[in-house]
């Protein structure tokens, strides 16, 4: 039976695989860590870790993902986000590991009015970016088995996540002010979840830069009036440009990814947004 490691399994995306696991267990064992468990910035406890397990794939679903944090605790992001990364990708190379790694929209700088592809030119904005950019980097270098996944604006019933801090908001506040020239494309970490099983399961697997969201764009404030209507919100929103809406670190303007390469290689069709956020919703409530 092959093994699946799954790294940072008490983050949104690792609770998401968690849950659909016992689905796969007639043909997978799962192992799931936390940085409790296993800290990927310790080279030696990571080398020990796979001498120990020798799992089949390694899904690293952890990361540093506070971005306005991120400009002060910069060694702290870098360690996480890059170097822990690079030495994950070393073991999985030592191992014959497949390393399926998530990354972000973020390594982005959000100057065009175009989808970017899994080729265009990376150009981060803000310490979480440059970081995330670093371990793409890192984990393609040293490992050719390496599946890199962006994904964007990711959300689900789990953990601290935008829904969330909007229904949170909407029971305390009658109005709010949400920034409204932003773009990107909200994800339910479910989708993720099910779309990572779904290249685990693929029988040919091809390697490299993959996108992987909901869509199509829309905005922070689209998104907002979405998760009220849906969850039958009476809050008044009002819209924001970046400017009335400082925060330490800078974000895209326009982060939209391209999902053609993953629909085309592996098959999976990404879900409409609102439709992916109305399940959220349904669970949440």
């Amino acid at each position: 039976m092959k093994k699946i490691l799954v790294i940072g399994s008490n983050g949104q995306l690792g609770n998401c695989i968690r849950k659909i696991a016992p689905d796969f267990e007639n043909n997978y064992e799962f192992i799931f860590t936390d940085s409790q468990t296993l800290d990927i910035t310790d080279d030696n406890q990571v080398n020990d870790f796979f001498y120990d397990n020798k799992p089949d794939f390694c899904i690293n679903a952890s990361a540093y993902t506070a971005v306005d944090l991120a400009e002060k605790e910069t060694e702290k992001a870098f360690a996480v986000n890059a170097e822990g990364v690079g030495y994950l990708a070393q073991a999985c190379a030592d191992h014959k590991t497949i390393f399926i790694h998530i990354s972000t929209d973020y390594v982005f700088d959000g100057e065009t009015n175009l989808c970017y592809s899994e080729d265009d030119f990376t150009n981060p904005i803000g310490v979480y970016g440059e970081s995330k950019r670093q371990g793409e980097e890192l984990a393609l270098e040293i490992n050719p088995k390496t599946i890199i996944l962006r994904t964007s604006w990711l959300y689900s019933e789990f953990n601290k996540n935008f829904v969330k801090t909007m229904l949170n908001l909407f029971s305390q506040k009658e109005e709010l002010g949400i920034v409204a020239d932003q773009f990107g494309q909200p994800t339910n970490a479910n989708d993720l979840a099910e779309a990572l099983m779904q290249i685990i399961e693929s029988p040919q697997k091809t390697f490299g830069i993959f996108h992987f969201s909901n869509y199509p764009e829309t905005t922070w404030f689209e998104f907002a009036k979405k998760i009220a209507e849906f969850s039958k919100s009476s809050v008044k929103l009002n819209a924001l440009t970046t400017e009335q809406y400082p925060t330490p670190a800078k974000r895209p303007k326009r982060s939209t990814m391209c999902l053609d390469k993953i629909e085309e290689t592996y098959k999976i069709e990404p879900k409409h947004w609102e439709n992916s956020l109305e399940e959220c919703i349904n669970l949440l409530s």
